[in-house]
This record gives C-alpha cells, structure tokens and sequence, in this order.
C-alpha cells in the first residue's frame, strides 16, 4: 500500500463498532497512531466519520463544530433507557394512547423542537461528569441528570410514517449544529406525545461540507493513502482559502506575519503556489498570521 503521509480520510463506519474502533483499523492500515476523528458515533448509529492522519489531524479542531445531518427512524409508543434500541425498555404506553397519536400532533411536536432549543442530553452519553462518561455511572446504577444545553436544529422533517400494534415509526431526516443529541430529540417527542419514544436507527450522512457518498467502507485492504482528501482541499472545504506566494509561504512556515488583508474574517487555509497547505491562519490587523502551521514535511 502507498505510504500514508497527511490528510482526512472520510470513512462510513458500520454498525457495532465505536469510533475509536475505526480510529485503531485506520491507524493499522496508514501505519501511524498520528489518527483521530471530529466527532464519535454510537456503535449502533452508522456514516460518516471524518478522520485525520498525521499533521492533518490539527485541522480537526475546526471541524469537530461543523453542523450535522442525520437519518434516523424514531419508534412512538415506548421508552429505553439509554432512548435506543439498545437500551432496556422502561415503560410501554396503552395501545389507545398510541393510536390517538394524530400526524398533525407529531408535527406540532416536530416544530416544538426545531430552530434554537435547550436539549439535556441523554444520560447514556459520552459527556464527562466529575471526570467520569455519564454512561459509565449510568451502568454503574448512578443516577445521572445533565444540564440543559443549548443546540440549533435547522430542519427536522418526516419521509415516512408506518403504524402497527402499539408503535409508531417515523423515518426522520435532521439538519442540526454539532452536540445535538438525536436521542434526545427521538426522547422529548415521545414524551410530548404522551407515548414516549426512543431510537431504533441512526445514521450520520453528512458533517459541515463533507458527505458520506464519498466515504469508504475500511476493509483489511483498503488504500487509505489513495482515499485521502489532501490537507489544502480539506481546509479549504471548511474555510476560506487565501493563496499566498512562495515567499509568503516561508515566512508562514517560520512563524512571521505577512502582510495581506483578505477582506474578510478568518481564520483562513493558507495554500501555496504548489497546493500546499502551508497554515491555518488568521487576521491581525492588516496581516495574516499562524493559528496552526503545517511543515512541508508533514503537510504533503
């Protein structure tokens, strides 16, 4: 296999597997532990990962708040503990309750929780408490409540709706900003439905500019290196480029300032004649100057 140097690698991860698991296959496969990711899925949701390798793992800090879209199927009429399919089923509603569930009282619950909401995240999460995962202490019996957070929901619309005996399905598409839990949102309906709901699969599509039709599926031979999107092309995605000439990129790659005003806010991707990214780089006054530099050696 080519030797893998630097880059993003956008990887659709499969069900049953966590996202550090796909960190330590792409870690094995590129032949470095220089790995990491912009943000985890759950073993049971699928999609897009977007991964660095090497020196493009520094671009990865601006990506982890890139909005999201997830496709997912919410299932009315029960909730789990964990607002999956995974989790214990804690409470069943009456077949009457889910049967009087109307589809213009999804709706309205739907419209209740898009635009700019507070969300308390599901217990069963990754988010630290004195130190610890809250699902940690939640299966240590814990009770766990976290704090309401506030998240942005763009758009939250329903392909499909199927009924049966004490449930309802609704495949859901949701645009939405980075830290949006969809169990959370699959939770708050079911309950402001008077059903409860939860989970039954998830699927990331879509991170910032980044899609998964363009991901790969990580098999034992897999290219990584023939995958990768090249720094300059992935940081150009996610923010402005500014072209810099070859002086300019060496005065960059020695930590100085140059001078160019690019007529607008940054922080900016520094690409040099090559089409080498050189920095990540942002205003001071009217100079730019490193955020984040990307040796030649590391950045090719």
């Amino acid at each position: 296999m080519t030797p893998v140097t630097s880059g993003i690698l956008l990887v659709d991860k499969p069900q049953q597997i966590t996202s550090h698991g796909v960190v330590g296959r792409v870690r094995r496969l590129a032949g470095t532990r220089k790995v990491g990711h912009a943000g985890t899925l759950d073993p049971m949701a699928t999609g897009l990962l977007v991964i660095g390798i090497g020196a493009s793992t520094r671009l990865l800090h601006h990506m982890v708040g890139l909005d999201k879209r997830y496709e997912a199927t919410i299932r009315l009429g029960a909730t789990t503990v964990t607002d999956d399919a995974e989790g214990e089923v804690v409470e069943v509603a009456d077949a009457a309750a889910v049967d009087a569930v109307t589809r213009d009282a999804v709706d309205a619950g739907i419209r209740a929780l898009t635009g700019a909401i507070e969300q308390v995240p599901s217990a069963v999460s990754a988010i630290k408490v004195d130190g610890r995962r809250a699902y940690d202490r939640v299966r240590a019996g814990e009770d766990v409540e976290l704090a309401a957070r506030a998240v942005t929901v763009h758009g939250f619309a329903v392909d499909a709706e199927r009924r049966g005996d004490r449930w309802i399905d609704l495949d859901v598409t949701v645009d939405c900003s980075s830290g949006t839990y969809i169990r959370a949102l699959a939770r708050d309906l079911g309950a402001a439905l008077g059903v409860g709901g939860h989970l039954t699969m998830l699927r990331r599509t879509r991170v910032g500019p980044f899609d998964v039709v363009d991901a790969v599926e990580l098999a034992d031979d897999t290219d990584v290196a023939s995958a990768l999107l090249a720094p300059a092309e992935a940081a150009s995605r996610v923010l402005p480029r500014v072209d810099v000439d070859a002086g300019q990129a060496t005065d960059l790659g020695h930590g100085k300032r140059v001078a160019l005003d690019p007529g607008s806010r940054g922080p900016f991707a520094a690409v040099d004649p090559d089409g080498r990214l050189v920095a990540i780089v942002d205003r001071r006054g009217d100079t730019l100057a490193v955020v984040t530099g990307f040796p030649a050696e590391e950045a090719s």
